[in-house]
Parts: C-alpha cells; structure tokens; sequence
C-alpha cells in the first residue's frame, strides 16, 4: 500500500484523489473549501481543510513521507508555485503538479515539481490517438471481474526473474508487457529469464481480486 496526499479538490484533483483511494492507496486529501473536503471524505483516508500556502501548517502534515503528493489547486498561478516551493523544501521526492500552460508548467519545474500534469492536452492527446493509433488491446472484450492493469513491482518481486516469481501459478496472473523506465525499453511478452527492477511497469491480465493481492504486497 502507498501513501499520497492530493492538495486542491476540483474536479481534477477530486478525481485523482478518489481513483487513488480506490486502488487500495491511503490518501490525504487537502483544500481549504470545507464543502470540497466534506464531499471527498468518503473516498480518502483523511480530508483536512487546510491552507496549503501556509507552510507550517503543511510541513506539520508531514508530506514528505509520501510516496507522492498531487499539486491540483485553482487558476492562481502563485499558489501552486508556492505549494511546490515548499514541498520541495520539506523533502517530498515526488511532486505532481497541475499545470495552466507550458509556461506554468516550466515554473512549477524549477521550483520542484518533478512531474507536470496538462489535464486537458493530456486527454486530447489520449482520445486522438486512440482515434489515430488504435491499441488492439482496446478491443479485448474483457469479463467484468477481470483488469489490464500497470502495476509498479512489490519489493519481493525486485532481482527476480520471471520464472522465479511463477506468477501464473500463484497469483493466476499473466504478464503481457513490461514497460522499462531505466532505459526507456518496451517489452512485449517478457521471457521467464527476464528480472524485475524496481523501476519497470508490469503490464497485467487476470481476476481483479488477483492482481489486488499482488497490489497488496507492496
């Protein structure tokens, strides 16, 4: 189970808090407006109204012992660049950060977001090649309790090779894909000689009470 916390509650950042908290992650979710944080407490472990600009109050919080923290707050440039700053300064390793435009975006970099998020260029990019590029795993009629997932590898799963781990025998799991990170490397069917490291992406088929398992060792 991995611990996030989501600072700004629209529609993006409720969303993304929500999705989170489903996957099995716990969640804090912040934001200042009591009605957005009532209205996200039944999908998050924690909802604090809070202002994230006040950088006492956040580093009390205790962020930087996430595994990631999702900067989603409202048209005022200024304070997302503020809430990164501070961030970045408690020691948060990951920050995602909901950018205006490219601009914005290169700001939030610089002050420490490690990853930019453009919602609405993202999405269209998404349904365009969709459009353009169809994935023929698009046309997979999957039954209702199965899932293709990405799944980040549980610690007991990192220096061993596929044959090891014999996924399909414990977990009745199959691995169609495996995206590498470090280098950048896509492998589609693995071999069973194949080792996981901790920054790969297992691509996965199987029930979804199985692949929850294997979620739940991390």
């Amino acid at each position: 189970m991995k611990r996030y916390a989501v600072i700004g509650l629209g529609n993006f950042g409720f969303h993304a808090a929500k999705a989170l908290y489903e996957d099995g992650n716990e969640v804090v979710a912040i934001d200042l407006d009591k009605a957005r944080v009532h209205a996200i407490d039944p999908h998050a472990t924690e909802a604090i109204v809070l202002d994230a600009t006040d950088k006492e109050a956040v580093k009390a919080l205790g962020l930087e012992n996430m595994d990631g923290v999702i900067v989603s707050t409202g048209t005022k440039i200024s304070t997302s660049i503020l809430i990164c700053l501070y961030l970045q300064e408690m020691g948060v390793k990951r920050i995602l950060a909901k950018a205006l435009d490219e601009d914005h975006g290169k700001i939030l970099k610089r002050v420490g977001a490690t990853e930019i998020i453009h919602p609405e260029r993202d999405m269209a990019l998404r349904v365009s090649r969709s459009l353009s590029r169809p994935n023929v795993l698009d046309f997979i009629p999957l039954a209702e309790d199965y899932d293709l997932v990405q799944v980040g590898p549980p610690k007991e799963f990192i220096g061993k090779t596929l044959m090891e781990l014999n996924l399909r025998a414990k977990y009745n799991v199959h691995i169609i894909a495996i995206n590498e990170l470090v280098p950048e490397n896509f492998v589609l069917v693995p071999p069973a000689s194949f080792v996981i490291k901790d920054s790969d992406v297992l691509i996965m088929l199987g029930k979804s009470a199985d692949i929850k398992k294997i979620k739940a060792l991390k």
